[in-house]
């Protein structure tokens, strides 16, 4: 119990902490665990939920970024255009297939 006990305070903490961070990283757990059923089951809305998911928290990377820079703006920026353009390369494939 104690173990669970560890992981709930950190959990609390890190929310308290750097809540957009925290968001953005909810996003990014929501969005792999989309596109994983989306890789399993053939249906559309898991993959435009979790190609949606990723666009909403790349954006708010960079945003946030923007305004109040971390010690590791470069890479978090690359990481977060990165992931930028390969959900709108997804959102573009996904509407040349339709």
């Amino acid at each position: 119990m104690r173990f669970w006990s560890f992981w709930f305070n950190s959990f609390v903490l890190s929310s308290q902490y750097n809540p957009p961070r925290f968001v953005e990283l909810l996003m990014l757990l929501l969005a792999i665990a989309m596109l994983a059923i989306a890789s399993i089951l053939p249906d559309m809305p898991y993959l435009i939920l979790g190609l949606s998911l990723v666009v909403g928290a790349s954006v708010s990377i960079l945003v946030r970024e923007a305004i109040a820079p971390s010690p590791q703006t470069r890479i978090t920026q690359l990481t977060a255009s990165l992931l930028l353009i390969i959900s709108l390369y997804g959102f573009a494939d996904l509407m040349y297939t339709l």
